[in-house]
């Protein structure tokens, strides 16, 4: 029995050396190397380890009678030592990436963990193609051989499964990433293109981005007609926040009624000497300040409505360049229809229409009134710095601001473009022009018709318009019984 044992060694001990020697050759197939048992690879290791110095003597002595001595080892066996030193040098690096890993979890860092995990990646994928080349060095040594790699490929792709799949999370949070830049990127054109049809430039092409709201393909007068009304309903707003203030700083309503008529009489007799001016008292009623407030402020922010900049600048675009000047107005109100007033202005707060805020701003709330009304002059000084204060009455004023600077555009992308009139104090109401901000009464039998044509403008509200197609944008007036 001890002489059989001492046999089978002696064999283990040949085949191992001819397997080292010629290590393309002897092997049938890798699926049986991976079905041996745990019991059988305990007693291999054992049988190893105690002829391991023996084994090493023998094989460095049949090593090199094979080779000759000092010779170089056979061009395959260089290349095959090639490729594993290759394999330990990427299984190290994929084993300290790991390493690397495994740190990134704790603490959590998410920045460490991905780059270990592309590092891991990496090195799987190296490992990856030199398993290629070694299934395409042993295919092309000697028949047929390729197939018995199939289990390392089959395990290779498990191992690397998890980690694509991590990369490919990676790439779609990217993609979420990418988008969010690109929906900036083209709101700041947007804003951008808005600031360069403002400046007039000549001789330079601009790009300009459309919004992704529907507007218009056109200029056309019902979108002017339809600008107007929103004009009116911002003014609305705007005034009655306006008197809502006044009255919680405890403002005498009536004088401050009285002074805009008086201003409204002045600006009256300067356009009409033969207008009628001799209201001694405030001929509006007590329900009725609202309407001479509004005057007040529409007067203000529609000054200098007949040039194309408010006279903000010389510019001569209109003039110059009309068809030009027409398409460049257009687009600009395109641009600017869905954009928010306080978001555009935040990016480029002296902008065309963020100057004709600064000027009209100034121009409707004087320091006295801002003072009465909020107890400082904080958002006048912000104002005056360059900056637009993110208040509600700044908001509701922007909001105003905006209808107006529109309907501006419009009016100068129209050809011909609208006129604009206004009603004088004292002027015979005509109802083909004008229309009144309340109720005529219509008592003592008198109709309706007759009752108006026996008003007087009081003072105007707000302008009217006339269209090129011959339709009219009717002025609000407050009417006056005439004296």
């Amino acid at each position: 029995m001890s002489s059989k044992v001492s046999n089978f060694s002696d064999l283990i001990q040949r085949v191992t050396a001819s397997c080292l020697l010629h290590p393309l050759a002897g092997i049938s197939r890798a699926d049986d190397l991976s079905d041996a048992g745990d019991d059988d690879d305990d007693d291999y290791h054992n049988a190893i380890g105690e002829e391991e110095e023996d084994f090493e003597d023998d094989e460095d002595l049949k090593i090199n009678s094979d080779w000759g001595g000092g010779e170089n080892p056979p061009p395959r066996t260089a290349e095959v030592e090639m490729l594993m030193s290759q394999v330990f040098d990427a299984v190290s690096v994929m084993k300290r990436a790991y390493v690397s890993l495994q740190e990134a979890h704790c603490p959590w860092d998410p920045d460490k963990m991905r780059i270990a995990d592309v590092a891991v990646v990496a090195e799987l994928r190296r490992v990856g193609l030199l398993r290629e080349r070694f299934r395409r060095s042993v295919s092309g040594g000697g028949g047929g051989r390729g197939g018995r790699w199939g289990v390392g490929a089959a395990t290779l792709r498990e191992v690397v499964a998890p980690y694509e799949a991590a990369v490919e999370e990676l790439k779609k949070e990217v993609k979420v990433k990418q988008a969010e830049i690109d929906n900036l990127r083209e709101k700041l054109k947007t804003a951008t293109s808005f600031d360069h049809v403002s400046s007039k430039s000549k001789g330079k092409s601009k790009r300009r981005v459309s919004c992704t709201t529907q507007v218009a393909a056109a200029p056309a007068v019902e979108l002017f007609e339809s600008s107007m009304g929103l004009v009116k309903e911002a003014s609305k707003a705007f005034t009655s926040l306006l008197l809502s203030l006044m009255r919680s700083a405890h403002w005498d309503i009536a004088a401050a009624v009285r002074s805009i008529e008086a201003a409204s009489s002045t600006n009256a007799t300067m356009n009409n000497p033969t207008a009628t001016t001799t209201f001694t008292d405030s001929i509006a009623g007590a329900s009725h300040a609202k309407y001479a407030l509004e005057s007040y402020v529409n007067r203000k922010i529609f000054q200098g409505f007949d040039h194309e900049t408010f006279y903000m600048d010389g510019s001569l675009s209109s003039i110059l360049n009309p068809d030009q000047h027409r398409r460049d107005c257009f687009t600009q109100y395109r641009d600017m229809k869905a954009m928010d007033p306080v978001e555009l202005l935040s990016i480029l707060p002296t902008c065309s229409f963020g100057n004709f805020c600064f000027k009209k701003y100034l121009s409707i709330v004087h320091p006295k009134m801002e003072e009465s009304l909020f107890g400082d002059l904080e958002q006048r000084r912000q104002v005056l710095d360059s900056h637009h204060p993110r208040s509600q009455f700044y908001g509701e004023f922007l909001g105003l601001a905006k209808a107006v600077w529109l309907l501006h555009l419009l009016a100068f992308s129209l050809d011909p473009p609208p006129s604009h009139f206004e009603a004088s104090r004292g002027a015979e109401f005509q109802s083909q022009y004008m229309e009144s901000v309340v109720r005529v009464s219509s008592s003592n039998g008198g109709s309706k018709v007759g009752m108006a044509m026996a008003m007087a403008v009081g003072f105007p509200v707000s302008p009217g318009f006339k269209v090129g197609n011959g339709s009219v944008i009717k002025a609000r007036v407050y009417l006056v019984p005439k004296n």
